[in-house]
């Protein structure tokens, strides 16, 4: 999917969006957010780790992490650049 297309369904789907990054070689340990999150990867590459399952992302991949997920990220020597979409769980269509 390209950029105008997610950032289109991110705004019908009650998003708000904004490009992020995360450092190279960065780990940030088991969290939750209290929204839904969506992700588009621009540059570089992210793991996600759900349930003790690694998925690999990298640019044009694209993934939700519902509010409420307990998950890890991880970079690599790249770090990674994304557009994330955030929608409050009260807010789900």
């Amino acid at each position: 999917m390209d950029r105008a297309a997610f950032e289109g369904e991110l705004k019908r789907e009650g998003y708000e969006c904004r490009e992020g990054s995360i450092e190279p070689n960065t780990h940030r340990e088991a969290h939750a957010h209290g929204f839904d999150a969506r992700l588009l990867i621009l540059e570089g590459a992210i793991t996600l780790v759900i349930d003790n399952q690694p998925q690999a992302y990298g640019p044009g991949d694209s993934c939700l992490v519902p509010a409420g997920t307990l998950h890890e990220e991880q970079t690599g020597e790249s770090g990674v650049r994304y557009l994330v979409g955030r929608r409050s769980s009260s807010r789900r269509q």
